[in-house]
């Protein structure tokens, strides 16, 4: 499928959630019974031939007696869209079956849309089950000597996998897994994390990022590559709009020593890159189908109304804490004068540094910084009351017309964990705030190490205009925190629009958006009717900080 149309698919399709996918070769009725109908009819087309090269002249001995022969990722990114393989080969050189388990990461968002198994020269195909039945499935498979394939799922900000294959003896077995995301850009750049998790040395090892932008680069690098030690290793073609990025360590660059038997290949390779724009609106047509970017840089900044709401309850003590009193001191010292704001810390009580939004001018961001600073954390989470106190905060403050025109109405919420105090029922609490809430506020969620609902606070800032993210409670939880802000910091518009004319376009994904921040990107798709003009044209209209503006763009 052509990369337009993929994306224009992926706009439509749900992120990977609970489900896990099994492989596993032809079943056998006397296990499986009226799951043998199921599998049939599609043997035939499952059973392809598939050529595993025999170039195995120089394989690695393990313990175990399991050779990863092979392991490559390759990732192909044509116009911020990408497509992901996962391939890896392995040979059992003992007499008997073995498990082996792979770490796979993918990135939330993006959807597995293949994942196959060869066993010695055979291809079979995987297929969705709910999570007791693949394991069931892939249980007996086992049980029964043959060859299965299992992807075990757990959601986090990356979705992590379990890929575990049980593998015959004398067999060679090879799994291959594709996923598809889109790129979003924030801060000015596109993000493609690769996690290359062999799990043990690997007798070709092969990473190839491709990239094609029409528009052409700004700037491709790779800051992140698992270790420093294998920064010399990462090889950076760029041409003005394709690049190539690879890194292909020797078996004995892979070494975490000398003499070691084990792999140090254990991590992310990040690359970032941007394009180029000579205008802030850019359409790509193809094939029945566009894409439409936005984004605009050279615009003043809308003020800002920003609350911000900070759990300070007991499993909030120690470095979450301290992390994020760091990061709140430098979030104030960045406020902008024409930028109001207000703190409120909640336990099982509510507690507001002030009653009301004030003005960011120096000596209130000073007295800001010493409240936080004086912060314990103690006592159970009562989400609820305060999110209900920060709207209302907000809508008395536009009631009595004390807020800026055209000025952006924010709440970040922070916490790490559930409630414990007042109310306890999470969709409860998301009917209350969408009750209270303004449409013009957007509320945008931070939820801090694992024992949080992620689930939860990424469903309270969809519904209400914001963002959410998973802050990993470490050494840079204030770092994560303070990279959080950025993105929203800088509002250049609002109650963005874009249009297309009727007689050109037949669908859309969303085409309206609560704020665009610097560094951002809003991006359109649509299927074009077959009479549509040639040039197709976009009317957006938004509200700057200057005025409401229409921009036409052919």
């Amino acid at each position: 499928m052509k990369p337009l149309v993929c994306l224009f698919l992926l706009f439509f399709t749900s992120e990977i959630r609970s489900f896990d996918i099994i492989i596993e070769e032809a079943p056998e009725s006397a296990d499986l019974g009226e799951l043998v109908k199921e599998f049939e009819p599609s043997l035939a087309e499952r059973n392809k031939r598939s050529v595993l090269s025999d170039d195995d002249e120089s394989e690695v001995f393990t313990e175990d007696a399991i050779t990863l022969h092979s392991y490559k990722v390759e990732s192909t990114i044509t116009s911020h869209f990408v497509n992901t393989m996962i391939r890896s080969k392995v040979v059992n050189n003992a007499k008997h079956s073995q498990n082996m388990v792979f770490d796979i990461q993918v990135p939330k968002g993006a959807f597995i849309n293949n994942f196959t198994m060869n066993v010695n020269g055979i291809t079979f195909s995987g297929s969705i089950k709910e999570k007791s039945v693949a394991r069931n499935l892939y249980s007996k498979a086992r049980a029964r000597g043959k060859a299965a394939g299992l992807m075990r799922t757990n959601s986090m900000d990356m979705e992590n996998f379990k890929a575990e294959l049980n593998v015959p003896p004398g067999s060679k077995v090879q799994f291959e897994i594709h996923y598809q995301e889109a790129l979003r850009r924030k801060l000015g750049v596109y993000e493609h994390a690769v996690f290359i998790q062999p799990g043990r040395l690997a007798r070709h090892l092969e990473v190839d990022i491709y990239i094609t932008e029409p528009q052409g680069f700004s700037f491709v690098n790779v800051p992140k590559t698992i270790t420093e030690g294998f920064a010399k290793l990462v090889k950076i073609t760029q041409g003005d709009k394709k690049a190539h990025i690879s890194f292909k360590p020797t078996l004995d660059e892979q070494r975490q020593c000398p003499t070691c038997s084990t792999t140090a290949v254990n991590g992310n390779l990040l690359v970032k890159y941007d394009v180029k724009r000579e205008e802030s609106s850019h359409l790509q047509v193809f094939n029945g189908y566009f894409l439409h970017f936005f984004a605009p840089d050279n615009l003043p900044t809308l003020p800002k109304n920003i609350l911000f709401v900070i759990d300070v309850s007991g499993s909030m003590w120690g470095l979450k804490m301290k992390q994020t009193v760091d990061a709140m001191k430098s979030i104030l010292e960045d406020l902008n004068s024409d930028d109001q704001f207000g703190i409120i810390d909640f336990n099982h009580n509510i507690r507001c540094w002030k009653d009301e939004l004030v003005y960011a001018s120096s000596v209130e961001k000073g007295d800001a910084s010493k409240y936080v600073q004086r912060i314990q954390p103690n006592g159970g989470t009562n989400i609820n009351d305060a999110l209900l106190r920060a709207i209302f905060i907000l809508k008395e403050a536009s009631n009595k017309g004390l807020l800026e025109q055209n000025s952006v109405s924010l709440i970040v919420l922070v916490s790490d964990g559930d409630p414990t105090v007042g109310e306890l029922k999470l969709p409860k609490i998301q009917k209350n705030v969408r009750t209270n809430i303004q449409d013009d506020i957007a509320l945008h969620s931070l939820g801090i190490g694992f024992d949080v609902d992620y689930d939860f606070l990424e469903r309270l800032a969809q519904e209400n205009h914001g963002m959410a993210q998973r802050i990993y409670g470490n050494q840079d939880t204030a770092a994560q925190l303070k990279e959080f802000y950025n993105k929203v910091s800088t509002p250049l518009l609002k109650n963005i629009v874009v249009n297309y004319p009727m007689e050109s376009v037949s669908d859309v994904t969303q085409n309206s958006f609560h704020n665009y921040f610097k560094g951002d990107e809003i991006v359109v798709a649509g299927k074009l009717k077959p009479e549509s003009i040639p040039n197709l044209m976009s009317i957006v209209s938004a509200s700057s900080a200057k005025k409401k503006k229409k921009k036409k763009k052919k």
